[in-house]
This record gives structure tokens, sequence and C-alpha cells, in this order.
């Protein structure tokens, strides 16, 4: 009988280290401590790391907009596809804000909805060609990425004589460059450095974040990108998901371009130019596998805090844009690379669960028996 009530805690003991083992070989919190270890490195260097206006500013805003797009890009790797025009899709969202805002005057929301518009349409008719048509998303997303280069500054060009246009909406220069410091009641103010445009980042991060947690819809894309075979067999309309995903692709992507044209005051055709990296850094190195079925919105959030501070830490040491380019893209080198190891490291994990969870099981029918 003593030899029966110690297996069942064996048992526990070792359902328990293998939560802890999951736990450390969570990737977020890994993202997380190494944040914590270069904001604290980098801080202790230069103490101008800390100023509120000259770095921690700019740098939320760069992590915002670098993680709106880098959901753009998650919710496409979410089916095992990709989007190679995110940025052209980000400059033709802005492109459509600011030339509803110039034409019409119409309200800030209106905008913005426009501008969302034409980069949903615009990220759907690449889920079509790629859903009916069977083509590959690589060559359908880099066939529209060369065919926006050259429309976007062709309108441009067209309806602005400085291949510019400012806007002048009441409330665009608040949404993109306030901050909580400008917001007061009475004589107490909001803290300084943290600018109003990264509440619309965390909306977006919530929303998709509820998508693919909370309804059916997302449950469905995850499907499709584990297996889009078996997908099919169960009733699920995998090329009107792989539409959706797109599509949805092209509106987050539209949002950021809106985002940064915002912060910056003018749009112009070159939004978009340096999303490409960003876009495939945030979600691999947060956790979201290429091969589909798998995202993490959370960590593509801390993959882009990750790359962000790095990046602004490198350019207070004095590093060139070429030096930086030569790190982040070795660094998304090396998240390709690990994007295998971590796919078997998590079958493996998942096989010792299951095995000890067998383990437990049978030893509670021997206990009862």
């Amino acid at each position: 009988m003593g030899c029966r009530r110690d297996r069942p805690e064996a048992s526990r003991m070792s359902r328990g280290s293998v939560r802890a083992t999951s736990l450390i070989s969570d990737n977020r919190v890994g993202l997380l401590l190494l944040i914590v270890v270069l904001v604290a490195l980098i801080g202790s260097l230069k103490p101008m790391f800390f100023s509120p206006a000259f770095v921690i500013g700019p740098m939320l805003t760069s992590i915002a907009i670098f993680t709106v797009v880098g959901l753009a890009q998650m919710v496409v790797l979410s089916v095992g596809q990709m989007n190679l025009a995110v940025g052209g899709m980000a400059a033709i969202g802005a492109m459509g804000s600011a030339m509803i805002f110039q034409a019409f005057d119409v309200p800030l929301i209106v905008g913005i909805l426009v501008g969302l518009a034409f980069g949903g349409a615009v990220g759907a008719l690449c889920g079509v060609l790629i859903a009916y048509a069977g083509v590959n998303s690589f060559v359908v997303t880099l066939a529209m990425s060369f065919a926006l280069l050259g429309l976007v500054p062709a309108v441009y060009s067209w309806v602005s004589t400085g291949n510019a246009i400012t806007v002048q909406t009441p409330g665009l220069a608040e949404l993109g460059r306030s901050k909580l410091s400008d917001l007061c009641l009475g004589d107490v103010c909001g803290p300084d450095g943290i600018p109003l445009i990264l509440f619309v980042a965390l909306a977006a991060m919530i929303v998709i974040g509820l998508l693919f947690a909370r309804s059916r819809v997302g449950r469905e894309i995850l499907l499709t990108g584990s297996n889009d075979r078996a997908a099919l067999l169960s009733a699920i309309p995998v090329p009107r998901r792989i539409i959706t995903v797109h599509t949805l692709s092209g509106a987050l992507a539209a949002l950021a371009g809106f985002m940064l044209g915002a912060s910056t005051g003018s749009f112009t055709p070159g939004i978009g130019q340096e999303f490409m990296l960003q876009s495939f850094l945030g979600p691999i190195l947060g956790g979201t596998l290429l091969a589909g079925g798998y995202v993490s919105v959370i960590g593509t959030f801390l993959g882009i805090t990750l790359t962000v501070v790095i990046r602004q830490g490198l350019l207070l040491f004095g590093v060139g844009i070429e030096g930086l380019n030569i790190l982040l893209g070795t660094i998304l080198l090396i998240a390709l690379s690990a994007d295998r190891i971590r796919s078997v490291t998590g079958a493996r994990s998942r096989l010792r669960s299951a095995r000890a969870d067998t383990t437990v099981k049978t030893e509670e029918k021997a206990v009862v028996s």
C-alpha cells in the first residue's frame, strides 16, 4: 500500500516538472528576460536611453507601429503562408486615408476606415488568387509588392505636386504625436514618454488575440494552418479562411501605414519600405510557427520590442544603419533556423506530457482497484 501511495505522488511531481520545463522553454519568457537585461545594460552604459522625450517616446512609437506590422504578417503565417507585400499594402492604405482626408475633409475615423478598406481589398485580391487559382503565396504577394511599388508613387505624383500629402484633419496630430503627459485632469497629468499611438497597437493586439483565442473563425484558421486537408474533411471552408487572413493582413498593414503617417505628420510613397524585415522578426522571434497552426500575439509584441531595443541601443552606441541591418538580418536567420528546433522540441514536450498523464491515470486506477 505504501508503494502505491508513492507512485501517484511521484507522477504528480513528474507532471510538475513537465510544466516547469514547459515554462522555462517558453520563448516568451526568454524574450522578456532578455529585454529586461538589455534595457538595464544599455541604460547603465548610456543613461540617455531613459530619456522620455528623446528615446523612450520614439522607441514606444516604433514598437507600436512595428507590432501592428508583425500582426499583419502573423495572421498569414497562421495558415503557413506569407505576405511579401506588407509594405506596399501599408503604403496604399495610408495613401487611401490621405486622399480621402484631402478630398473630402472627412472625420478621422472615416479616413482610417477607408485606409483599412484599401489595404484589405488588396489583401483580399491576393487571397483569392492564392485560394482559387492555386498560386503560391510567395509568388502572389511578391508580384503584388512590385505592382504597388510602381502604383503608389504614380498616384502620389498625380494627386500631389510634392509626392507627399500633408493632412490637417482634427485629431490626427494628437493621435500620432501626443503623449499621455498631454492629457490632464486638473493638475494631474499622465506620465511622460508614453505615446497615445501605443494604445492603437494594444487595441489591435486585443482584437487579434480574441479572434484566435475565442472565435470559431480563429480556430478554423489555426486548424487550416495545422493541416489543410484535415480541415477540409472537417467541413472547414479552407479557401475562405485563406482569403480571410490575407484580407486581415492587408487591413493591419494599412493600419500600420496610417500610424506611421500620423506619427510623422506626412503621408508619402516611402511608407512601409522598412516593414518587411520587422514583419517577420516579431512573429518568428515570438514563437509563431512558419508552418502554420500556432500564433502568439504577446510573443509578436515581445519580439518587436526586443528588435527595437537592440536598434535603439546600437544607435546610441554610434552603430550605423548598415551594421544595424546586418545584425537584424542575422537575428532573423537564427530565428528561422530555430523555428524547426522549436517545433521538434514542442512535439517532444507534448509527448512527454501525454505520457505523464497516461501514467497518472493508470496508477490512479491501480490505487482504486
